[in-house]
């Protein structure tokens, strides 16, 4: 039997908000010209005809407000700009419960959220009661994700798994526990999101880990790891870097910035 050829995805990088950071703060290995940077935070939206899914939920007021962080706009509701009802969404992957991606859950009432066992395993399990392990996980989030969870409404994932033809998830590791990539097929190849898998593009090419880790070693192989499921270095988006807005060609006339990722990057100097 003739198999089907593989959906080319749409994919698009839409950030909600931004903080100033020191380029030092981005490296385990600080870098000796510290200078001013830029952490963007995004969600991803994959699409291909009548099927939207949802890479992460971002933040919204009550984690703002929380850790003083500024909210451009909910990222949820900015989906609309895209044309996407959020009631719509049936399918959204938690790359991992940090308070920056998995927030925002009570926005999406029709949807069913894929997230690893090992996960909700160490959110909810005994290194939270370390004050430095939890830091990074925003309490309601987590009991938000529990409470789908006695509604039926989460799908839990041991590893590597198939969401639809033409996307994967990658159980990746190292910034937490239960961190996955999302692996999309696009008209320009195998476009692999990374989420924190690397923060930015400087973390795989030092090969120099962002500081918030669970397991370095863990981390740097999962930098090997994006590199194999990619098509290219050009094909592995970071969750964070700036340069991705400068990187990939914009939507045009929405009033949010969001970048399309099944098109080709431009070359920065």
């Amino acid at each position: 039997m003739q198999q089907q050829p593989l959906p080319e995805y749409e994919i698009y990088a839409l950030r909600f908000a931004s903080m100033a950071r020191r380029t030092g703060d981005n490296f385990i290995f600080r870098d000796e010209h510290d200078a001013a940077v830029s952490m963007d935070f995004f969600v991803w939206l994959v699409r291909h005809g009548q099927t939207a899914i949802l890479v992460d939920t971002g933040f919204g007021e009550r984690s703002a407000s929380s850790r003083q962080r500024a909210l451009e706009h909910c990222p949820i509701e900015a989906l609309r700009h895209l044309d996407v009802d959020p009631s719509a969404i049936r399918d959204v992957v938690i790359t991992h419960l940090h308070w920056d991606h998995a927030g925002n859950l009570d926005k999406l009432p029709n949807a069913t959220f894929h997230i690893q066992d090992a996960e909700v395993e160490y959110a909810t399990g005994r290194c939270m009661c370390e004050p430095t392990m939890r830091r990074a996980y925003a309490v309601e989030d987590v009991c938000d994700l529990v409470r789908r969870v006695y509604e039926e409404r989460v799908r839990f994932h041991d590893g590597n798994a198939t969401l639809a033809p033409g996307v994967e998830l990658m159980h990746i590791g190292g910034h937490t526990r239960g961190l996955q990539a999302v692996r999309v097929h696009t008209a320009r190849g195998w476009v692999v999101l990374a989420s924190d898998a690397a923060h930015y593009y400087a973390n795989m090419e030092r090969r120099n880990p962002f500081p918030i880790v669970l397991n370095v070693a863990a981390m740097l192989a999962g930098h090997a790891t994006l590199a194999a499921a990619a098509a290219s270095p050009d094909h592995i988006v970071p969750g964070h870097d700036p340069l991705v807005l400068r990187r990939y060609p914009r939507v045009a006339g929405v009033p949010v910035d969001v970048a399309c990722l099944h098109l080709p990057p431009a070359a920065i100097a």
